[in-house]
């Protein structure tokens, strides 16, 4: 996995992973939706931890990614849908006909 190290230019509000300074715009309830599927998706991970930490099953603890990769998947989904609602609507709208290559790309990512 990639390291992300915070750049002396960057505000502490900053994201690590903006790209050109732009920022997402979601509801406080769609951010607190994302944030709490990821906060139960940390719990499977670290329940996935304790499987391999206590010597369970390998075909236990493979189910028990399975759950989490389709978990991630949900969250993936989520985001995109409202990505393409909002941030691509909006660029389109002001001219930025590149936002479609770079949201093929994210697509693409999404579905390997």
């Amino acid at each position: 996995m990639e390291e992300l190290t915070q750049d002396a230019s960057q505000t502490p509000t900053q994201d690590l992973c903006c790209t050109n300074g732009r920022r997402s715009h979601h509801s406080e309830k769609t951010k607190n939706n994302l944030i709490n599927r990821l906060n139960r998706i940390e719990g499977q991970v670290r329940g996935l931890k304790g499987l391999i930490e206590k010597d369970t099953y390998c075909d236990d603890v493979l189910n028990q990614i399975s759950s989490v990769q389709s978990a991630l998947n949900g969250v993936g989904k989520l985001l995109l849908e409202h990505h393409m609602k909002s941030c691509v609507i909006e660029r389109i709208q002001d001219g930025e006909k590149e936002v479609i290559d770079e949201l093929l790309v994210t697509i693409n990512k999404l579905m390997k």
